[in-house]
């Protein structure tokens, strides 16, 4: 495989190992999360006063998500699968739909929520099918190291969709920080939640405030 990486290390033989995550463990979780979040907003038990919060934060987490996706996997995918080039331009352009779709949202209660759900959920069973070849041809190191940069590039990715900008390197790399701060910056101003740690924090705020009925009282 041959993907475009800052050099290894020295190491003492050739079974230097990275610490870290691999790109495909990172990919299959984020994918879980989404479904969740989809699921949670297109399901019947969400109480109207969360939804706004969870949209928030399905809006910021794939933003971050297809923000790395296209500064890491794609390369990689181009590279060490040659075949892949088209399926990967049809991903890129996918992606483009789905962030104008998720900016286009007037918020929770719209009705274009499903289409914009029933999107991440083909994006997600279509970069199955580049992940899986991806492992058979790359090393667990090198899967690692490309799971480090994409931890990295999601720490700076913008938090909002920005279907404009550019979704291949290097132009990506350099315009998506820049998005990113701009975005955190009116989230902290807004106290807009973005991480599903902050939907968890929440939820078990509400707990503690409620307690169950014992029925002894």
């Amino acid at each position: 495989m041959s993907v475009p990486l800052p050099p290894l290390p020295p190491a003492a033989d050739d079974a230097y190992r990275p610490g870290g995550r691999s790109l495909a463990e990172i990919v299959a979780a984020e994918h879980r999360a989404l479904l969740g979040l989809a699921e949670r907003l297109t399901g019947p038990d969400l109480p109207a006063a969360h939804r706004r919060e969870v949209l928030d934060v399905l809006t910021a987490v794939l933003s971050r998500h297809l923000s790395a996706e296209e500064q890491y996997l794609f390369p990689a995918a181009r590279a060490a699968l040659p075949e892949s080039a088209e399926l990967v331009d049809r991903e890129i352009e996918a992606d483009a739909g789905l962030l104008t779709a998720l900016k286009g949202l007037s918020g929770p209660e719209d009705p274009a929520l499903a289409d914009v759900t029933d999107r991440v959920r083909r994006h997600v069973e279509r970069v199955a099918a580049l992940v899986t070849p991806l492992r058979r041809v790359a090393t667990e190191a090198e899967l690692i190291r490309l799971g480090n940069r994409w931890e990295i590039a999601e720490e700076a990715a913008p938090t909002r969709p920005h279907p404009g900008t550019p979704a291949t390197p290097p132009w990506n790399k350099l315009v998506e920080p820049a998005l990113g701060v701009l975005d955190k910056v009116r989230d902290v101003v807004t106290g807009r939640r973005t991480r599903l740690a902050d939907l968890a924090r929440r939820r078990a705020r509400h707990v503690r405030a409620d307690p169950p009925r014992t029925g002894l009282g």
